[in-house]
């Protein structure tokens, strides 16, 4: 039996670079908002392609800013998958609009164009559209619905779909920098978009001191100068991070094509950057996820559902097949920068070892 120390499921990737990247912010005696979170946005900015970007204390208020920014009020529709984390519903229902949740694509993970254009209706304002575990959704065919769209590129940033980096199609993007997302600041996240309208109307509910006007619906949802440094630091790596990641998910597909689960799907068009490295555990190979993942725990390797539960088992709704399917029989394995070759090959063999 192979034995070590355990395996986390998902951890940030920091060095001293980033350590002392902070440690001179706080001798800078500047720790708020300031000239570093300026810095960050243009950095964040150019690296998905965009005009610009509003910086903000988490993924969730910059998921809220952006419905904001593009209009979307009290009363309106907001249509979102089911599978997915509970930011993107919070937000829709904060601002006072409706969400209105549809099905996913079987092998993608992501929301399902055929599913959204059934739930358009005349009160439809907006589509947020989740990029799941590091794999675009199908942006071509959700731009033809003519709604606008929000892409969430918190586990996607650096993928493309028929060329185009996430973050650049829809009318705006947001990301998140929690500790374990591709790139980290602890807290905090991003509102990006090519239109100056959109960036200008960001900023302006981001914050309140100092305004000419009182703005309702403004809040203090600004980032730190501290959180800045650090994602400075984070982003000028995060091509390497990326590749690491995609060497470690090359190691699982060749390891684990044999093997009797399902292996992620990566359509014609898209690329992967694999925040996440989730396979499908098949009927008759296991006695129920929690079990497995139980059995895993306790050999020292950390798996997880890739989505905690889906939206519509919140809410008691019915008629989501593909994500009830999803959340069966989804498994994330461990996967990150500051994996070793040696690490990965232990989640390999204790992995199948549980499922013989």
């Amino acid at each position: 039996m192979i034995s070590g120390p355990p395996i986390t499921h998902s951890r940030p990737t920091l060095d001293a670079q980033d350590a002392r990247a902070v440690a001179q912010t706080v001798r800078s005696g500047w720790l708020a908002q300031g000239a570093r979170v300026e810095a960050f946005e243009r950095k964040m900015a150019a690296f998905v392609g965009v005009r610009g970007g509003v910086a903000v204390n988490s993924g969730t208020a910059a998921l809220k800013l952006a419905l904001l920014a593009i209009g979307v009020k009290s009363g309106d529709e907001v249509i979102l998958p089911s599978y997915v984390c509970a930011a993107p519903w919070l937000a829709v229902h904060q601002i006072g609009a409706t969400p209105k949740l549809v099905d996913i694509e079987p092998d993608s993970y992501a929301i399902d164009p055929v599913q959204a254009k059934k739930a358009l209706s005349r009160r439809t304002r907006a589509i947020i559209v989740p990029h799941l575990f590091g794999l675009p959704a199908d942006l071509t065919r959700l731009q033809a619905l003519h709604v606008p769209l929000i892409e969430d590129c918190a586990q996607t940033l650096g993928a493309t779909e028929r060329g185009r980096r996430v973050g650049s199609v829809g009318a705006a993007a947001v990301c998140s920098f929690y500790a374990t997302k591709l790139l980290c600041t602890g807290e905090g996240g991003m509102l990006l978009s090519r239109k100056a309208v959109i960036l200008e109307k960001g900023r302006v509910l981001r914050e309140y001191d100092e305004e000419p006007l009182l703005v309702p619906g403004s809040f203090n949802r600004k980032m730190t100068d501290l959180q800045a440094a650090l994602g400075l630091c984070q982003v000028r790596r995060l091509r390497r991070f990326l590749q690491r990641r995609r060497a470690i998910a090359e190691i699982y597909r060749k390891s684990l094509k044999s093997a009797e689960v399902g292996l992620p799907v990566v359509p014609k068009g898209r690329t992967h950057c694999f925040y996440r490295y989730v396979i499908r555990l098949q009927d008759g190979r296991h006695s129920g996820l929690e079990k497995v993942m139980a059995r895993l725990d306790r050999r020292g390797v950390q798996c997880r559902r890739p989505v905690f539960r889906p939206l519509h088992r919140y809410l008691n709704l019915k008629g989501f097949p593909e994500s009830e399917e999803a959340h069966r029989t989804a498994l994330s394995l461990p996967i990150y920068p500051s994996m070793t070759d040696r690490m990965v090959r232990r989640v390999v063999t204790v992995l199948c070892e549980e499922l013989a």
